[in-house]
């Protein structure tokens, strides 16, 4: 189980965007990554096609290395633990004051 997770907002705590908040658009597990709404954007060359006869630049966001994101939970970062609840279900907690964290 991720500690960050699609629709989280995050802050980039390293690198060139750093002390930047976005939300979550995907997470890419396998990579350990994660795509960051307008944090880590690129510009892409579209060749016209007939779908898009203009064709032209389209920035577009890159993914980012979740070592480098920070959760935040009501507007302040928070390290992330884990529980366990009754029936066996994982759940995240904040780790300085233990409340659940969703």
């Amino acid at each position: 189980m991720n500690k960050i997770k699609k629709e989280d907002t995050v802050m980039v705590i390293s690198g060139s965007f750093k002390g930047e908040t976005g939300r979550v658009i995907k997470v890419l597990t396998s990579k350990n990554r994660a795509i960051v709404e307008g944090i880590n954007k690129a510009k892409k060359h579209i060749r016209p096609t007939q779908d898009n006869p203009q064709g032209g630049i389209v920035e577009k966001e890159l993914s980012i290395n979740l070592s480098n994101l920070g959760l935040m939970n009501k507007g302040k970062l928070v390290k992330v633990g884990f529980g366990v609840d009754k029936n066996g279900k994982r759940f995240r907690i904040n780790k300085k004051n233990g409340n659940k964290i969703d």
